[in-house]
């Protein structure tokens, strides 16, 4: 602290190391006891000094508060901003999930319409045949009738 004394002997200037000027007032001893004018400025003095002390305080307070408010805030914005992340995961995770539901049922369903074409197309072959077969039989048994009537053989 470094001391700077005024013209007035009564006072004198204080600074702190973290730049605060202090005035600190002190009475000549002498006078002190006979003068009340002395004595009303010692309390006016003591009382100045008593409002920047609790002035200090109250924008120390002050700048608590706001420390703690921001605090608060930061710590809610975390919060959020984690609830956040949690979230678009879950989500992340929800619509991973139903793509690979809905790969898996288009597979499925791509197995199923394969199945479904190969027993078509199974059962188109095999009536073919069958028709094929059917037709070959009864041109078969006409070409037989048609060589039996040319031979003279008549059907009853």
């Amino acid at each position: 602290m470094a001391t700077i004394m005024t013209k007035n002997r009564q006072a004198r200037k204080v600074v702190s190391k973290d730049g605060e000027q202090v005035v600190e007032f002190t009475p000549k001893a002498s006078e002190e006891g006979k003068d009340p004018l002395n004595e009303l400025m010692n309390q006016a003095q003591a009382a100045y000094m008593s409002y920047l002390q609790a002035h200090r305080k109250v924008a120390a307070a002050y700048q608590e508060r706001q420390h703690q408010g921001e605090q608060a805030f930061k710590e809610i914005e975390e919060r959020v901003a984690n609830t956040c992340a949690q979230a678009m995961e879950e989500a992340s995770e929800a619509l991973q999930k139903a793509e690979q539901e809905a790969a898996e049922a288009y597979k499925e369903a791509k197995r199923r319409a394969d199945q479904l074409y190969q027993e078509s197309g199974r059962q188109a072959l095999r009536a073919r045949q069958e028709t094929v077969d059917r037709a070959w039989a009864e041109t078969s048994g006409t070409s037989e009738r048609i060589w039996r009537i040319f031979q003279g053989e008549t059907e009853t």
